[in-house]
Formats: structure tokens, C-alpha cells, sequence
């Protein structure tokens, strides 16, 4: 680490230490890295993309170790697949970071590229992206490095296959078309990203070259959408001609049992809610290595999947993870509820998110039929998701509730602390009571509307 990035982290812990709340001092559309953490309510955070996605056993159980004595032993799988590790202080991160190194964990300098999670594995892929990448970071090293590219800035390689990207929205985005052909697009995911141009692979990272050079040209941090098109057409004449390739990708839980075309096997996992404690991790890892596992690669969606299991050992593995506090299982419900760290791990946050996430799971089952997710955030920061959803924000007085938004908008309902069990049981009634046949729990909630749902709620 540069002396110029710990003195940047002095300065960020110090400004924590003197109450100066995250949100002020959070750049907008700044990354947490290991050079440049980002101040929370329980410390520093670090986010972290190893390459290809992929780690051995050894090197998680590493990762884990290391955040429980550098950190407060709390990592998060975000939604697209990347590492965070919380509670790092000023003092402790180039301890951290030196041990990443130590274990062998290579983390690529500048923006995220993101690739198929069973890369190299999948039989039915169309490329291994991997390659791609390889070579991509190769022949534009020093547009990639770039510091006046915008630190969250994505690029996608998808390569095809039982988990492709389609779903995942990036900047820039290359789709396999053939072992030797690329669609790139920018802006959008599989759907909604514009088709650039269609190449083989040199020109395909050329073009890629292209819209890194006219994102340099702009102002510092611009993003993809910020491109004029008539300087997108001068760069790529044809790609008004060029139409979007529709997604073949099927979408699949990520938790459970998986076969690939060949016969192998791999787990999907998920962390209860996207976060789990090192120690749990730790006991997972070192159980996964006695049944055979040899690696795991992260996984948009906030899980990973355990690699060279024998599938005989595949019940066993999926029993163990439960009592870990992980899913192991297709179909669960906390799946569709994203939390926050929440009040015990977070300074800034009202309550304990995960507890109550645990209450609404038993008490309102008729919300988690899939069609929604739940976000619980234990403050208006809404760090754990930046997507609308139904949203309970933490106050100093109870909960704002937020029908479809963000945990900052303004809320639809403000429920006093010791009535929120009551509130979501009337949702969940509210729902029952008014849900017509084959309609989804979201279907429901948007045809009842804002006045429907809170006259619900009001009901003594």
C-alpha cells in the first residue's frame, strides 16, 4: 500500500473518530477498496473482487482469519459477487491487506471486471471469459489503470452457460456469441445494454479500448450513460444497425444442489442474508475440505459455490451449512430479505435487522413467494441495497416504511418501534385477504397501492 493511500486512511478513520457520519464524507459513486476504504458505523470497510472470483479453501479460511482479528469477523457477499469486510480500522487495514498477500489472494488495481462464476467449469459455456479478461488486461493495461475512470465503473465478460450475467447491469458489457465472436455493448444488462459493435475477440477488446478512451476524455468519473452518441456513432459507425441478441441464460436459484452437462456437481451457498461471521465461515471451509471441496467462486446473487464436492457428500454439506447460518437450499426464504449489518455490528444502525428478519420469516410468510424482496436497513444509508424495494429503515423513533423505494426515500408509513410486529402481520393479512388467484405477493401490494396497504395498517 502507498504511503499516499495510508495517509488517505488516517485521515478517513480520523474523521470517523469525530462523529462525522459516513453519508458526509462518502464521495459519491466511491468504491470501498483496500487503498481507499470507506468509513461505516462500525469502522472501515473494504470491498474486494479477487480474481476470476475464484479462491482456494485455504485462502478463504485466510481471508476469514484475518478479518476476525483486523476487522469485528463480519464479511458480506454483495449482489454482484464481491467481498466485503467490515469493522477494519485505520491502524488495521495494511495489516490486512499485507495478509491477503501472504495468502497468495491476487486482487486486480481498477475497475471491477466481472466474469461468469463457473468460468473454466461449465461445459456449456460458450467462452471461457477468463481468457478474455486475461488478455483484455493485457492490451489496455494503462486505459484500465487510469485514475480518471469512476471507481465503480463495471465491465462484464459473459461467457455463457447454467449462470451466465445476463441479468447483471454493467458499464461495458461483452456477451459470447461464439467461441470466437463478442457482442459489446454499454449500459444496461442482458436486455438493456447498446449493442456497440459485433467482433471477434481482438476487436471486440479494441472496441472495449475505445469506450475506455472516450470515458478518459470526459470528466473525471464519468460513467458509460454519460457518453455523447454522436461520439459513440463516430467511434462504432454500424451500431444503430445492430440489434441486442436475446438472453439464452435460464434463470436458476443459487443455493442448492446444481449438476453441470458433464456430470459434476457444485453447491450453491448463500450467507443468511448476504453475511456471516469469520468464525462460521471458518468451521464451513474447514468441513467443505474434509468432504472434498478444492474450491469456491463468488457469485452474483451474494453467495458462492463450493467446487469438487462428491455429490454423495452434498446432503451432508447442505445439513452442516444451516446450522452455520448459511443456505444451502433452493427455494429458502431468507433469500428475498436483504440486510443491513444492523444495531450490534453497525454504529449508525436502529435496530437489529437480522433478529427481526427472523421474526417477519415466521410471523408473514405470504410476503416471501419470490415476486419481492424485503430490504431491512437499520439506518436511511440503505448500504446493504441500492435497488427500490419494500424497505423498513431504522429511526431514533421506530421504522419508516417504504412500499418501493430506497431506505432514504421519503417513507409511506412511520410505525412506532413497538408496533412493527403488529404492522407486518397486518401486511401479511392484508395481503392474504386481498390476493387473488395465481396473483404474486408484489402483484398484490402494487394493485392495492400506497392508500390500500397503509389503511391496512392502520387498523386497530
Amino acid at each position: 500500500m502507498s504511503i499516499e493511500a495510508a495517509t488517505a486512511i488516517d485521515r478517513i478513520g480520523e474523521a470517523a473518530l469525530h462523529g462525522r457520519p459516513a453519508a458526509k464524507i462518502r464521495a459519491r459513486g466511491a468504491c470501498p477498496t483496500l487503498a481507499a476504504p470507506m468509513p461505516t458505523g462500525d469502522g472501515l470497510l473494504v470491498r474486494l473482487r479477487p480474481a476470476g472470483g475464484a479462491l482456494t479453501l485455504p485462502q478463504l479460511a485466510a481471508l476469514a482469519r484475518s478479518a476476525a482479528v483486523h476487522g469485528n469477523g463480519i464479511l458480506e457477499i454483495t449482489a454482484r459477487g464481491n467481498l466485503q469486510i467490515r469493522g477494519l480500522r485505520a491502524e488495521s487495514v495494511e495489516k490486512f491487506a499485507a495478509n491477503i498477500d501472504v495468502a497468495g489472494i491476487t486482487v486486480p488495481a481498477g475497475p471491477a471486471i466481472e466474469i461468469s462464476p463457473l468460468h473454466g467449469i461449465d461445459p456449456e459455456e460458450t467462452i471461457n471469459p477468463a481468457a478474455m479478461e486475461m488478455a483484455m488486461r493485457s492490451a489496455l493495461h494503462d486505459l484500465i489503470a487510469s485514475p480518471r475512470l469512476a471507481p465503480k465503473l463495471s465491465i462484464v465478460i459473459d461467457g455463457g452457460g447454467a449462470f451466465g450475467l445476463s441479468a447483471l447491469s454493467a458499464d461495458i458489457r461483452l456477451a459470447a456469441l461464439s467461441p470466437t465472436g463478442w457482442l459489446v455493448a454499454i449500459n444496461g444488462d442482458g436486455e438493456t445494454a447498446k449493442p456497440v459493435a459485433i467482433a471477434p475477440t481482438e476487436a471486440a477488446i479494441a472496441a472495449v479500448g475505445e469506450i475506455l478512451s472516450l470515458l478518459e476524455a470526459l470528466r473525471q468519473g464519468s460513467r458509460a450513460r454519460d457518453i455523447d452518441p454522436a461520439l459513440l456513432r463516430a467511434r462504432f459507425p454500424t451500431m444503430d444497425s445492430l440489434r441486442a441478441v436475446p438472453s439464452r441464460a435460464v434463470s436458476k436459484p443459487l443455493s442448492g444442489l446444481h449438476r453441470l452437462a458433464d456430470g459434476k456437481t457444485v453447491l450453491g451457498i448463500r450467507p443468511e442474508f448476504g453475511q456471516m461471521w469469520a468464525a462460521d465461515l471458518t468451521a464451513l471451509i474447514d468441513l467443505a475440505s474434509a468432504h472434498g471441496a478444492t474450491a469456491i467462486r463468488l457469485a452474483p446473487g451474494r453467495g458462492f459455490f463450493l467446487i469438487g464436492l462428491p455429490a454423495d457428500t452434498v446432503p451432508a454439506m447442505q445439513i452442516a451449512a444451516s446450522k452455520y447460518g448459511f443456505s444451502a437450499q433452493a427455494g429458502e426464504s431468507s433469500e428475498h430479505i436483504v440486510a443491513c449489518a444492523g444495531a450490534g455490528a453497525c454504529g449508525s444502525a436502529f435496530y437489529e435487522t437480522r433478529t427481526l428478519a427472523r421474526r417477519i420469516l415466521a410471523a408473514a410468510p405470504t410476503l416471501f413467494d419470490g415476486s419481492l424482496t424485503l430490504h431491512l436497513s437499520g439506518c436511511a444509508k440503505g448500504c446493504a441495497h441500492a435497488r427500490p424495494a419494500l424497505t423498513l429503515s431504522g429511526t431514533a423513533e421506530g421504522y419508516d416504511l417504504i412500499l418501493n423505494g430506497l431506505a432514504g426515500d421519503r417513507p409511506d408509513e412511520r410505525i412506532a418501534g413497538g408496533r412493527i410486529d403488529f404492522a407486518i402481520e397486518r401486511l401479511a393479512r392484508s395481503i392474504e385477504d386481498n390476493r387473488s388467484a395465481g396473483e404474486s405477493a408484489a402483484a398484490c401490494l402494487t394493485r392495492l397501492g400506497a392508500t390500500g396497504v397503509l389503511e391496512a395498517l392502520r387498523q386497530e
